[in-house]
């Protein structure tokens, strides 16, 4: 069949599912620890509600919650989407998008995806760089931009132990020599160890974080598939956290069955890593909450086989039981299909007093929900290391009257003056959001 009319009957059909299907329940009702879990709605074609990127009209900005502000920290980047805060309070900003990965777009769905990634705006090509930001006379805006690391392969996390800066690639950990101050390592990279990559690459973001200490690293790295479908052989080191021993490059599985897991911080009061975790679509609107959760080691937290605990995935063929017992659930829902990605704990705010004790979560937003959910930065309050309460709203208005993206939050990071900076990779901006003057 010729392309041009696939594409129509996929649109036509796609669109004829978005209207049969959609939402019964709130948002709200799939945020919390104890989500509401509705039965599962599959339908013999997913749900398409795309919010067509289009980027920032001049002298439109997102909506800043009561008592902060929102200005550009930084404009005119090339997909923007993760953030390190240098201890002289440089920040690194991953430009990046996916890497080739051929084999994941095979076939009339992976095709479909494909078309569907690039109208949400991640269809561009990767500008494979992490450019370094310095706001030296600390106005708020970062007047130096330099290109402080160019030819990786997708680059994604960024941690510095000591004088060794680590980047998470789409398909390897390296290592980089760093010198106080510098605005640009030349050096080639070291590798420390190969992360799952190749021609089917699904879900090819890596992020990294240091313990404590420095002798570890911690490496998330996403399944393959939505639901195992192609195969459990392709997932393979995948769906989990690593745990890599920073001297000799050795890792295990610290955890498994987290289907997407990006943002990675240290919860500030315990000491316990969390992380935010993307669950699966295609089995209705308010399926599946994505979550925020702490990390215990060894721990199995389901996928593919059941989400949120031990709600078994009958799609998955075939099943395993015996491990499906032994599934966790997350400790707090973020709402289904909001693509929650950035992770940062408050430590160091200077926001005011309702976002001092919590954690930031950047939500790229959904492609697999009908009405849309996700588009904003949300906070998650805190209480004896766990969340308490609600989350509250912190940067709105990403979509247009319309439902078309403006932009889409994906990192957040606190820097050295106590601001909120965001990623925005629609937007192509770093947006700083400050206490109001």
């Amino acid at each position: 069949m010729h392309k041009t009319r696939l594409a129509l009957l996929i649109m036509v059909a796609g669109t004829l599912a978005a209207c049969g299907e959609s939402s019964t329940l709130q948002v709200s009702d799939g945020t919390g620890p104890s989500p509401k879990l509705p039965e599962p709605n599959k339908t013999l074609i997913p749900t398409v509600n795309i919010a067509p990127a289009i980027g920032w009209p001049e002298g439109v900005k997102p909506t800043a919650a009561v008592g902060t502000q929102v200005a550009a920290f930084a404009e005119g980047l090339d997909h923007p989407r993760w953030l390190y805060v240098l201890p002289n309070g440089d920040v690194l900003v991953a430009e990046t998008n996916a890497p080739p990965k051929p084999d994941d777009s095979k076939g009339i769905r992976g095709w479909v995806m494909e078309k569907v990634m690039g109208r949400a705006g991640a269809g561009v090509p990767s500008p494979n760089r992490i450019t370094l930001l310095r706001d030296a006379d600390h106005d708020g805006v970062a007047e130096t931009r330099t290109v402080f690391l160019e030819n990786l392969n997708s680059p994604f996390g960024m941690t510095l132990v000591g004088n060794d800066l680590y980047v998470a690639d789409s398909d390897k950990l390296l290592r980089f020599p760093y010198q106080p101050g510098e605005t640009a390592i030349k050096q080639a990279g070291t590798k420390v160890v190969d992360l799952p990559g190749g021609p089917l690459n699904h879900h090819w973001t890596k992020n990294v974080v240091a313990s404590k200490d420095g002798s570890k690293l911690y490496v998330s790295v996403g399944s393959n598939s939505n639901v195992g479908e192609n195969g459990l052989e392709a997932e393979q080191g995948r769906a989990a956290i690593w745990e890599v021993d920073r001297a000799s490059g050795q890792h295990r599985i610290f955890a498994s069955g987290l289907r997407n897991p990006n943002g990675m911080a240290w919860e500030p009061q315990t000491g316990t890593l969390w992380t935010a975790v993307n669950e699966r679509d295609e089995i209705g609107s308010d399926l599946v909450p994505d979550y925020i959760t702490s990390v215990k080691d060894g721990a199995f937290y389901g996928w593919p086989f059941s989400y949120y605990g031990q709600h078994v995935d009958v799609r998955v063929n075939p099943q395993n039981l015996d491990l499906v017992a032994k599934a966790i659930a997350p400790d707090y829902a973020v709402g289904p299909h909001t693509a929650s990605l950035g992770l940062t704990f408050a430590e160091g705010s200077k926001l005011p007093a309702q976002f001092s004790h919590g954690a930031f979560i950047g939500q790229h937003g959904s492609w697999n929900r009908k009405p849309h959910s996700g588009y904003k930065v949300i906070f998650v309050p805190f209480e004896g290391g766990q969340p308490k309460g609600q989350p509250v709203d912190v940067l709105t208005g990403f979509l247009d009257k319309d439902e078309k993206a403006m932009g889409r939050p994906v990192g957040v990071v606190i820097d050295q003056q106590g601001d909120l900076l965001v990623a925005d990779d629609v937007g192509n901006k770093v947006w700083r959001v400050s206490a109001a003057k």
